[in-house]
């Protein structure tokens, strides 16, 4: 089986076959060749060079290398250049199908390593505490967080429904507040969101203001609004949500920088980012103390993807609300 790929994928690369090649990716697969996929994906990269277009081979095939190969060989994606049109990260696509007990030993040291690492502890794996973190957040997921969904994927792309929320029908009318002029917090959001808004179509704000929830809304522009209060984690998986998607048109971030951009915004919103790493207790019992609501009004988009949110810090007098929208 093995000699008849190995032929056939040289003619299809001399034809630049396409259709065909992504065919034999496809049976290659399905015969569990995955020494061979390596293969046409190092063939198919090679192609490039002398003038045929097989890229699209090249990350189709490095792409099912990390979703499906044994962990021996899916680390060997990670090695790989051919991950810019993949649909996320490629940390986050080997750790959907295997445990970190069994990828550890053929990660290398490093940013990619420690990445896995936090997708796994996402999905419940226990990750040795002298484990290397790339990001400044723990990756153990705290008790006082959400129980992350993972995305899911398969060999059509990859699928992270946004997190469930209550209906908004608690009516606030919004009442003139101060602004805040608050960088740190707008640039965290802006953080977040970046790939809705730079890589797609997508846009977000983010407003500060002094007083509580009607007075955020009217610095945000919002005449009158509609809202549902969630608890703190309900706040922070969505936010989570969003910094992890790429919206309408931009691959994924993967969970584990949207759940690390979202701890970011929300405590600098709580005036934490002076002592970044933050104490993981601490923020929690800050965010604790906090009012969170979803909210929307009449000109709220009902399509694409959406993220309407207004926190409360009443120790401190202020509130934030953001908004963001990205639409295929």
């Amino acid at each position: 089986m093995a000699d008849s790929l190995r032929a056939s994928l040289e003619e299809l690369v001399h034809r630049a076959d396409l259709d065909a090649l992504v065919r034999h990716v496809d049976d290659t697969c399905s015969a569990r060749e995955w020494s061979h996929l390596v293969r046409v994906r190092d063939s198919a990269r090679a192609a490039v060079d002398t003038g045929r277009q097989l890229w699209p081979i090249a990350t189709l095939a490095n792409y099912r290398l990390a979703l499906w190969a044994p962990a021996e060989l899916a680390v060997r994606a990670l090695d790989d250049t051919a991950r810019t049109f993949m649909p996320g990260p490629v940390s986050e696509i080997i750790a959907v199908h295997h445990r970190w007990e069994d990828l550890e030993p053929f990660l290398a040291p490093g940013h990619d390593r420690s990445l896995v690492a936090h997708e796994r502890a996402l999905r419940g794996d226990d990750i040795d505490a002298g484990e290397h973190s790339a990001l400044d957040i723990p990756m153990a997921v705290q008790a006082w967080e959400p129980r992350y969904e993972p995305a899911s994927y398969t060999d059509d792309g990859a699928d992270a429904q946004m997190p469930d929320v209550p209906r908004a029908d608690e009516t606030v009318v919004a009442v003139p507040g101060e602004p805040v002029d608050d960088p740190e917090t707008v640039t965290a959001f802006r953080v977040l969101m970046e790939p809705w808004t730079s890589q797609s179509n997508g846009s977000a704000r983010c407003t500060i203001a002094e007083g509580g929830i009607p007075e955020v809304l009217h610095a945000h522009g919002i005449v009158s609004a509609r809202i549902a209060r969630i608890d703190p984690h309900e706040a922070l998986d969505l936010l989570a949500w969003a910094g992890a998607s790429g919206g309408a048109h931009c691959k994924r971030r993967g969970l584990a920088t949207g759940r690390s951009n979202a701890w970011w915004f929300l405590a600098t919103f709580a005036g934490m980012q002076e002592d970044w790493p933050c104490d993981p207790d601490e923020l929690g019992e800050v965010l604790g103390a906090m009012t969170f609501a979803v909210w929307e009004d009449d000109s709220s988009p009902a399509d694409g993807w959406n993220m309407r949110l207004v926190m409360e810090d009443t120790d401190e007098g202020l509130a934030c609300a953001v908004s963001a929208h990205d639409h295929a």
